[in-house]
């Protein structure tokens, strides 16, 4: 459907009150609903966890809530302690389950550089590496992911990567993620909690998890809004000002990398608007002026979105019944 007012750079305000109220009282319903006791919340010390697990804390004060600390040997640094200190903040509960042991038991690190190796021979103990995609505005074709390594003596090399290369890094690294989804959901059950995922409307819609990782939860408190709104409830709920100025990041390879760098090709408030613009039919060139953007240079990132959608579409499917295909022939 078209707009039907002009679009402009406030359209994502929200009223921050009403939403976490709203929110909140959604929570107890489907905690009722899932006849849980509470929730658990899987915090790195980044925004959306915060997030949830102070949205968490409204709807069914601390004693219902467990936050779980899940850092590995390639975490950020300062993950763990912002987690720990936002949990002091709210009064929860905290668990701490450092799955390095599990990573290195299911040879996620070896997988991993085995992977690399296929391109960057010598690459081993004291290399580091992330996965980054171009600027979307940069960019005249597909955007494609290059490899960036990080010799021991602290010297850069970006690669080209094959697609063996590339499925080979992705599948050892998403055993991060369906690793510590398997702890939240050990405590669930300990606790007959349900588990709360964390992803945003940005995450969502371009498929921006692991399927059977950080993409599964019995209750997804923040996936309606987009990245944006999500700053705006940070604020509203006092969420310690470390993490509100922390650039959104992945904590997955070993070299840090912001969000952006590595899928999003954009900065969060940019693409917000763009994805909203899209959602709603709006003309490039309307929603251009209120992002700062050319008509041209929306229209890259509309297709960019689309290409998004299109890739990662498997990642929103559940188990499909062979039954079902019988009965459709």
């Amino acid at each position: 459907m078209n707009t039907t007012r002009a679009f402009s750079a406030d359209v994502l305000k929200l009223s921050a009150p009403k939403e976490t109220e709203r929110i909140a009282t959604a929570i107890r319903k489907i905690v009722i609903k899932l006849r849980r006791r509470g929730v658990v919340v899987a915090m790195s010390g980044g925004i959306d966890s915060s997030v949830v697990a102070a949205l968490s804390v409204r709807a069914l004060g601390p004693g219902r809530v467990l936050g779980l600390f899940m850092p590995e040997d390639e975490s950020a640094p300062d993950s763990l302690p912002l987690a720990q200190q936002l949990a002091d903040g709210l009064g929860i509960q905290t668990v701490l389950e450092n799955v390095t042991p599990i990573l290195r038991g299911a040879r996620c690190y070896e997988r991993r550089d085995e992977a690399i190796r296929s391109l960057v021979p010598d690459y081993g103990p004291g290399h580091k590496c992330k996965l980054v995609l171009p600027n979307i505005l940069e960019s005249d074709g597909y955007n494609l992911f290059s490899l960036v390594v990080q010799s021991p003596s602290g010297v850069h090399t970006r690669y080209r990567l094959t697609a063996d290369a590339y499925l080979g890094i992705l599948a050892a690294t998403n055993f991060k993620q369906r690793a510590r989804k398997m702890l939240e959901y050990y405590h669930a059950d300990r606790l007959q909690y349900a588990v709360a995922g964390t992803p945003n409307r940005l995450e969502v819609d371009q498929g921006f998890f692991v399927k059977l990782g950080d993409g599964a939860a019995d209750l997804k408190p923040i996936a309606h809004l987009y990245k944006s709104q999500v700053y705006q409830l940070a604020e509203y709920l006092d969420i310690p000002e470390e993490i509100r100025q922390r650039p959104p990041t992945t904590d997955t390879y070993s070299l840090q990398q912001t969000q952006e760098e590595f899928y999003f090709s954009l900065p969060y408030a940019k693409l917000d608007l763009c994805l909203y613009g899209k959602n709603r039919d709006a003309p490039a060139a309307e929603v251009a002026d209120a992002v700062g953007l050319t008509p041209a240079q929306v229209e890259a990132v509309y297709r960019d979105i689309e290409s998004k959608r299109a890739a990662t579409r498997y990642l929103h499917e559940t188990a499909l019944l062979v039954e079902d295909e019988i009965v459709a022939s």
